[in-house]
């Protein structure tokens, strides 16, 4: 018996974004058409409703969806089920066909990618329309590019959707359009957008704290040589490299001590209305995911959830996960894009990953809000990098073509190099060791501003930031921040005038600052000028900070230097 053509009354509600772009979808009826939006924001929700006005109205007669991963097809097949689109999720090629029972099938993209011309006989026999999900993929590698612009071409539709769409090499993204600029570049050009800007401000999303975190850190080269170096301090690559491994190290002082303070972070949120709140730690690899579990039964008494792997057993996982109240899950990459855990609210990014899709993929885990003043937060190390892309949460970025090859970030090879152990130089290898590394919050980052100043782990400063109400609007979590920043400044300058206070004579003049102290009070004095300049404008933190890097150049204010602050501070009072 054929699947039943679905009820369109049966869907939930469509958000604004999302009837938008239905709108303009079906003004077009045009054969491609890509939708952007942010993680969190109800991407399966509308593709499936494209499916089934498609389907409603004989424009298709079969549902093709292709995902990234084998638990999302599970994941995809469940969501369409709920609004009547029958969808087999165990499809393998030498099936060459679905039962008549299934509205169409979901596959990943590496199945398209062996075996195109399986998936190419199947669109061809019945009108089909193709949901290729985090479309970007396709650009993987050329194997599966190929693969999926060979298997769907004959696609009566194909609707394209992602939340992060941006890669760092040039391989073109089938299906999607690419539009030449004034600088004589391709960038990709999508038909319907809806940002994180976008989401905060609809209350679709949760706001996000980045928790940085320092520390002093010590290791022995594999010459030998012992270093020592800090956290967010200016370095060569190639040190932030070894000091982000030694940071990370079980073994070590740094990671018990983050994982401490996240915790407590995450009883304030379930103690404040969010009662079955969630945290996930995302590891480098294997051997450290279980070394973490393993912290965290220490730190907490409970045990963590483990998932090491895209394999069945994973699935399950998660999914009991999701549906229980267990506190924390530890996984390596395989809790990325589109995997739905909307209770996530506190992470630690405990990985060496570091590109700009990886981190906005592994944030979104975090942001889905299912009620007004919901809030995440996210503990990660104090490297310039990833403070840079904490700072740009709400950057819209395109997938540019023929861009010269400048690395977008951090140079992620060097971390590889930091941890490959060669076979020409094993005995040398063997003698890096991580000595030892201690951690303290360094900064607080929110909508684009640095707040706060060195507290060490366990200290009544951390824990102000650390309790910080788990409900509060965006506006409230700035005012808190600023609040807090001001509150920790005036303690320190308190204790600096008792230990200089003296029973007679002049007051001793003051001690010059430190560069470090430096930064910190220009921050806030940026802070200050910027928080001004939204209640005269209305315009968010966010786009007064992007409007000073765009006018004055150089990194986010977490990673700017003194002089950079200056102009910033010195250019604010001009607007």
């Amino acid at each position: 018996m054929a699947a039943r053509t679905p009820a369109l009354e049966t869907f939930p509600p469509l958000r604004a974004w999302q009837r938008k772009a239905m709108v303009e979808y079906l003004r077009r009826r045009s054969e491609d058409f890509t939708a952007v939006a942010t993680p969190g924001a109800g991407k399966t929700t509308f593709a499936l409703r494209i499916a089934a006005e498609l389907l409603a109205d004989g424009t298709v007669e079969a549902v093709t969806v292709v995902a990234p991963t084998e638990h999302l097809k599970s994941q995809w097949a469940a969501a369409a089920a709920r609004v009547g689109i029958q969808l087999d999720a165990a499809f393998r090629n030498a099936d060459l066909h679905s039962s008549a029972d299934f509205h169409g099938a979901v596959v990943t993209y590496a199945q398209v990618g062996m075996a195109p011309q399986v998936h190419r006989r199947r669109t061809m026999t019945r009108r089909t329309l193709v949901i290729l999900d985090e479309i970007h993929h396709a650009g993987d590698s050329r194997t599966w590019g190929d693969g999926v612009k060979a298997a769907f071409e004959p696609a009566v539709r194909r609707l394209m959707l992602t939340g992060t769409p941006f890669r760092s090499d040039d391989n073109p993204i089938p299906f999607v359009s690419y539009e030449r600029g004034d600088d004589g570049l391709l960038r990709s050009r999508a038909d319907s957008v809806y940002g994180y800007s976008d989401a905060l401000r609809d209350g679709v999303v949760r706001p996000v704290l980045f928790l940085a975190y320092s520390g002093e850190t010590r290791w022995r080269t594999n010459a030998g040589e012992e270093l020592a170096a800090r956290l967010g301090e200016p370095m060569t690559q190639d040190l932030v490299a070894q000091a982000w491994r030694t940071a990370l190290d079980p073994a070590g002082d740094w990671m018990p001590q983050v994982l401490r303070a996240a915790d407590a972070r995450l009883t304030v949120l379930r103690e404040a209305g969010m009662p079955d709140a969630g945290g996930l730690v995302i590891a480098t690899d294997q051997q450290a995911a279980r070394s973490y579990a393993k912290l965290i039964e220490q730190v907490t008494g409970e045990r963590a959830a483990v998932v090491l792997s895209d394999d069945v057993g994973a699935s399950a996982r998660i999914a009991t996960f999701a549906a229980s109240e267990q506190r924390w899950l530890v996984a390596v990459r395989m809790v990325s894009e589109g995997v739905d855990i909307p209770r996530l609210a506190v992470g630690v990014y405990a990985t060496s990953a570091s590109t700009p899709l990886y981190f906005a993929q592994a944030i979104g885990r975090f942001v889905r809000a299912r009620r007004p003043g919901e809030t995440a937060s996210v503990f990660l190390p104090s490297v310039p990098h990833l403070l840079g892309l904490a700072s740009e949460m709400e950057t819209e970025r395109d997938h540019v073509l023929g861009k010269p090859k400048d690395r977008e970030g951090f140079d992620d090879d060097l971390l590889d190099r930091a941890q490959r152990e060669e076979q020409a130089s094993g005995e040398l290898e063997k003698r890096y060791a991580a000595l030892s590394a201690t951690a303290e919050l360094d900064q607080v980052i929110f909508d684009g501003a640095s707040f706060g100043t060195a507290a060490q782990a366990g200290t009544p400063e951390e824990e102000e930031y650390l309790g910080l109400p788990g409900l509060l609007t965006s506006e409230q979590v700035a005012a808190l921040l600023s609040k807090r920043q001001a509150e920790q400044l005036a303690a320190q300058r308190r204790r600096a005038a008792e230990r200089s206070a003296e029973p007679a004579g002049a007051p001793a003049a003051p001690a010059p600052m430190s560069a470090a102290q430096r930064r910190v009070a220009l921050r806030r004095q940026l802070n200050a000028l910027v928080a001004a300049q939204h209640h005269r404008t209305g315009q968010p933190h966010g786009k007064i900070h992007a409007e000073l890097r765009r006018l004055c150049g150089g990194p986010p204010s977490a990673q700017a230097t003194i002089e950079q602050l200056e102009e910033r501070i010195a250019t604010v009072q001009t607007l």
